[in-house]
């Protein structure tokens, strides 16, 4: 299948080719930003801008619902919406130029991995995962402000409102627990340290789960900007209008239902394991904050109690806990140590009668 089949295959009617100088500007300033914003990476701005401005740069008209800047990796190409301004090219090139970087060929000039997705004959895994790490990386690029947004019923706060949110948010999370320095390298060099690193704290079987869950999300999404497109082409309302309407309120309720499930299998696969490996009370301290920190990454829907109540049963836990490494520190050195550490044992308390008389109220309430 010829380059033209393919891209009239995606809906991309290409109708011009940006000229050598635009391209190079473009690929100057990126390669300056992600140099810049990078500084662990090792990335060589001038090698860089070399490589980026082999790049060949379209304006094309594109679907409704599509992304606004495609790169398509069979002739290394990024093209552009064309009701793009002129001005607003770099910000959209960031992400594709990403995906440049990190894509990985084999010796028949076929895509095998992209960053953290791999693609295999029959499937590909971690469409998702990859999407979403790039466009955090993009938007810490951009310098893109956080800000609450809700999407199919559930409240977050991201740095990324327009692009992949959801997945966005679910891939945050992860960058928390893991590092934002491990998952962007290996989104960046298409390397396995996060994917490791994700395991060992948590296992394989969530990892795969996860990565299953999130590229799930995002099929179910495009499906129902396909849908709505079907949607616009008809005049009037039928019964086959209604049934794709149907359809579209099922894979929202899905999308939503998979969010949180997935949320609430990050929390206890990474928080669990975390617990049951504390040995002595500086890391007592360092789970509780850990664990109380990851309220600020998560998505909320009307009457979610998942984390609060997690909370509430770990912040008990960890007081036994407490209680147990205090009673086997050394009689020399115990009474220095308590002093330090009864505040923590006061703030657990503290704490934990908070979330019990929040989780009261609400059962009186109901």
């Amino acid at each position: 299948m010829s380059i033209e089949s393919d891209l009239r295959k995606d809906g991309i009617e290409v109708l011009n080719k940006l000229d050598t100088l635009k391209v190079n500007s473009i690929a100057r300033n990126v390669s300056i930003r992600l140099s810049e914003a990078f500084p662990d990476f090792n990335l060589n701005q001038n090698d860089l801008f070399i490589k980026l401005s082999r790049l060949d740069m379209y304006i094309a008209k594109m679907p409704e619902g599509m992304s606004e800047a495609n790169y398509f990796y069979k002739n290394s190409s990024i093209y552009f919406n064309s009701h793009i301004d002129e001005d607003d090219l770099e910000e959209f090139a960031i992400h594709e130029c990403i995906h440049y970087i990190q894509e990985r060929k084999d010796k028949k000039n076929y895509l095998v991995r992209m960053g953290l997705c791999d693609y295999t004959e029959f499937k590909i895994y971690g469409l998702g995962l990859n999407e979403a790490s790039v466009q955090l990386m993009s938007s810490k690029v951009l310098g893109i402000p956080k800000e609450y947004v809700k999407y199919f019923n559930i409240s977050f706060e991201t740095n990324s409102p327009s692009y992949y949110p959801l997945e966005c948010c679910l891939v945050n999370q992860l960058s928390y627990i893991v590092g934002e320095n491990i998952l962007f390298e290996s989104t960046l060099n298409s390397n396995n340290t996060f994917k490791e690193k994700l395991i060992e704290l948590t296992s394989y079987k969530t990892f795969m789960q996860i990565q299953n869950a999130i590229d799930n999300i995002l099929s179910y999404e495009e499906e129902i900007i396909r849908i709505n497109n079907k949607i616009i082409k008809i005049d009037n309302r039928n019964k086959k209008v209604d049934n794709m309407i149907n359809k579209i309120n099922s894979l929202k309720k899905e999308i939503t239902s998979t969010f949180i499930k997935t949320q609430n299998l990050i929390i206890s696969s990474y928080f669990d394991k975390s617990f049951n490996e504390i040995n002595d009370l500086e890391h007592v301290e360092n789970y509780r904050r850990k664990l109380y920190n990851f309220k600020d990454y998560l998505g909320c829907t009307e009457g979610y109690n998942y984390f609060n109540d997690y909370y509430v049963n770990k912040m008990m836990d960890l007081e036994d806990k407490y209680n147990l490494l205090e009673n086997n520190i050394t009689s020399e050195s115990s009474y220095l140590i308590k002093k330090k550490t009864s505040k923590i044992l006061s703030f657990f308390k503290y704490i934990r009668n908070i979330f019990i008389k929040k989780q009261l109220e609400k059962k009186e309430n109901n």
